[in-house]
């Protein structure tokens, strides 16, 4: 024997998971009652994912900005005011009830963005209105010409390439030498690279910027004991993304992708291979600190009408299935978030092991989901939008019934929103968890 321990399996990984989303590390419940919501919440939503039957249906909403305009602020105050907006998403959260809470990670740090000058985005205040969303600003911000540097070498076309595309202050960061020149004595021409013009003031940016978001993250934080100390265990440990769409969102942009797909389609699928590994790091690392086991990876080009089926099996599922079994080997739950049309793809979602994936949809008719899925993974969503913005209370509540009499037929389903609720009337998001606690009950 050499003294080293055998891996551990993927059951004795997720019970490890399990038993610190259990009791996380620094969490001081405020009574016997809270930890003991706390701990009937996580139980009754990873019944659902394991396809077992609860007490009750979960609710677990995915709020967008809904707290800002819920608790009284603009969307534009939630990312420069961190306090006004602890107090909107904390009185969100216990008005509403969830079985998992969201904390205000998707709002962003203004700050942040303004010190580095941000170019991939619009947000409220910086482009847009105090109340509106912020919005990505697509281009092929890696050109297709491109494709063997990013391959050859990924950090250094991020730094030297990609950086001084997306932010203005970081512009300097292109008169670096490669950083793989950096080997032996050659390491005194990079440092040396380091003295070209302009470079201290990208530093000095970087150095600001990493002071605001070490102040976002301590905020964050501070929510996620406060909500864990009052009950209610968080909705996410950690998040990624197709390794498509890490090229298609961020690299090429949606135009490019596509036409890459017909003119290099081996540069695509080499570059789709390089990022998979990264895609489950990102998604692993979360959980690491979080103790959370639950990986959202948000799906954006893979809905019918973006490509071809044909185009899914070759350039997308193959990938994405990988990043699903990745996060599993590390006893991870992967929760795929699937946005527009995924009926073509329901077959494909079924190639997963039975019991540890949860698939949320937007438009798909659930009924079809829940005949094809049932027996695989959990399902959630879809409640619509509109809907919540639009319609009536008692709308609202027959839409949901009739979502747990189909979807949540002997377990395997989570209510949710169908997707992010931004504008909504209150009192219909109050309306989806008190149909839960009324109806969504298994006798």
């Amino acid at each position: 024997m050499d003294g080293q321990r055998e891996p551990l399996t993927e059951g004795e990984l997720a019970e490890r998971m399990l038993s610190a989303w259990l009791v996380p590390e620094g969490v001081q419940f405020k009574s016997p009652e809270a930890e003991e919501g706390y701990r009937q919440r996580i139980q009754r939503v990873r019944a659902a994912v394991q396809l077992k039957v609860p007490d009750r249906v979960p609710f677990a909403p995915t709020f967008g900005v809904f707290p800002a305009f819920y608790g009284g602020i603009t969307v534009e105050d939630a990312m420069y005011d961190y306090d006004r907006a602890h107090r909107a998403w904390k009185k969100t959260m216990l008005d509403m009830a969830p079985d998992l809470y969201c904390n205000s990670s998707g709002v962003y740090p203004g700050r942040a963005f303004d010190v580095l000058e941000y170019r991939l985005m619009k947000w409220p205040g910086r482009g847009l209105g105090p109340n509106q969303v912020f919005q990505y600003i697509e281009s092929d911000y890696m050109k297709a010409e491109e494709y063997d540097h990013f391959l050859a070498d990924p950090s250094d076309f991020m730094v030297r390439k990609y950086y001084p595309r997306i932010f203005g202050k970081l512009q300097p960061l292109g008169e670096l030498q490669p950083l793989h020149n950096g080997m032996w004595m050659e390491m005194l021409g990079l440092i040396g690279s380091f003295g070209a013009s302009g470079i201290r003031e990208s530093l000095e940016a970087l150095l600001a910027a990493a002071e605001e978001m070490k102040r976002w993250f301590a905020y964050l934080k501070d929510f996620d004991r406060e909500m864990q100390g009052l009950g209610y265990p968080c909705l996410g440990g950690g998040m990624t993304f197709a390794p498509f769409d890490l090229i298609g969102d961020t690299l090429r942009g949606t135009r490019g992708i596509m036409l890459d797909m017909y003119r290099h389609p081996q540069k695509l699928l080499e570059a789709i291979d390089k990022l998979t590994p990264v895609a489950i790091e990102m998604g692993a690392s979360g959980p690491r600190q979080s103790g959370n086991p639950m990986v959202w990876i948000y799906l954006h080009k893979g809905a019918a009408g973006y490509m071809s089926d044909e185009q899914f099996h070759t350039f997308y599922w193959p990938s994405l299935r990988a990043l699903v079994l990745g996060l599993l080997e590390q006893g991870l739950t992967p929760c795929v978030y699937t946005e527009g049309d995924y009926t073509p793809r329901l077959e494909a979602l079924t190639e997963v092991p039975t019991g540890k994936v949860l698939y949320h949809f937007e438009t798909v008719d659930m009924r079809r989901a829940k005949e094809i899925l049932g027996n695989v993974a959990c399902i959630s969503g879809n409640v619509p939008l509109p809907l919540l913005a639009a319609g009536t209370v008692e709308e609202v509540r027959e839409y949901c019934k009739g979502l747990i009499d189909v979807a949540g037929k002997e377990g395997g389903f989570i209510l949710d929103s169908a997707a992010a609720i931004n504008e909504a009337r209150a009192e219909n998001v109050k309306a989806m968890g008190d149909c839960c606690q009324e109806y969504g009950i298994y006798r």
